[in-house]
């Protein structure tokens, strides 16, 4: 099992953001997600973000669950 946590996520979005480029939306697997939702703060902050788990984001960044179990990604606008 990889070691998933918002430390992590939050490293990537910065990674990106470094870069001069726009986080656009993050893909999580299923597993992944699980994981993340553990940590209050993601948790507050994912839950809070929209009624309808299809529109929730992160740091005002979509969030696509994926079918890949630890899958963590984050894409840009092309």
């Amino acid at each position: 099992m990889p070691n998933i946590n918002v430390k992590k996520l939050d490293k990537l979005i910065g990674d990106m953001v470094s870069k001069n480029q726009e986080p656009e939306k993050i893909l999580i697997g299923y597993r992944a997600y699980s994981e993340l939702m553990k940590d209050r703060k993601f948790f507050d902050e994912v839950v809070g973000s929209a009624m309808e788990p299809s529109k929730r984001k992160y740091k005002k960044i979509k969030i696509r669950v994926t079918q890949d179990d630890y899958q963590l990604e984050v894409k840009g606008l092309t």
